[in-house]
C-alpha cells in the first residue's frame, strides 16, 4: 500500500508543481491538461488550459494534484504536508524556499521530537510542516 497527497489549487496547479519540483529536485513526470482529456457525459466546463491531473516524483515519494473547478474550490484545512529531511541545513533551505511568499504559522526551532520542526503555508495555499527528527 502506498499513501500520497492530491493537491488542489485555484488555476496556479501548473506554477505550484513546477516551483515544488525546483524546490525539491524533483521530476514531472505528468501535467495532463483538461482540454487533452477525455471527454466524459455531462462534464463541467472548464478552462481547457488548467490541469487536470500533475503527478511529482522526488527520491521515492510522489506529490500530485490539479486545478479544481472554481465552484468547488475550497482552500486546504485540516492538513500538512509533512516533509522529513536528515540534517537542520536542508530543513532551513525547504522552509525558506516554501515560506517566501506564504505565511508561516510556526518558525522553524528546536523541539522535544525534532532537531528542527517548523510549519507554513506556501503562497499557492499548500500547509506544509518540515521536520528534522533528532535520530534522523
Amino acid at each position: 500500500m502506498r499513501m500520497n497527497a492530491y493537491l488542489m489549487f485555484d488555476g496556479d496547479c501548473e506554477a505550484a508543481f513546477t516551483f515544488y519540483a525546483e524546490c525539491f529536485g524533483g521530476r514531472i513526470e505528468a501535467m495532463e491538461r483538461y482540454g487533452n482529456g477525455p471527454q466524459c457525459d455531462g462534464e463541467m466546463s472548464f478552462d481547457p488550459d488548467k490541469i487536470m491531473h500533475a503527478r511529482l516524483v522526488a527520491d521515492d515519494w510522489v506529490l500530485m494534484g490539479s486545478d479544481c473547478p472554481p465552484a468547488y474550490m475550497q482552500m486546504p484545512q485540516g492538513f500538512s504536508v509533512a516533509v522529513h529531511v536528515d540534517d537542520v541545513e536542508e530543513a532551513e533551505r525547504l522552509f525558506n524556499v516554501l515560506s517566501a511568499g506564504g505565511e508561516v504559522g510556526m518558525p522553524l526551532q528546536q523541539t522535544h521530537w525534532a532537531l528542527s520542526f517548523g510549519m507554513l503555508v506556501d503562497r499557492f495555499g499548500t500547509p506544509w510542516m518540515i521536520n528534522c527528527e533528532a535520530n534522523a
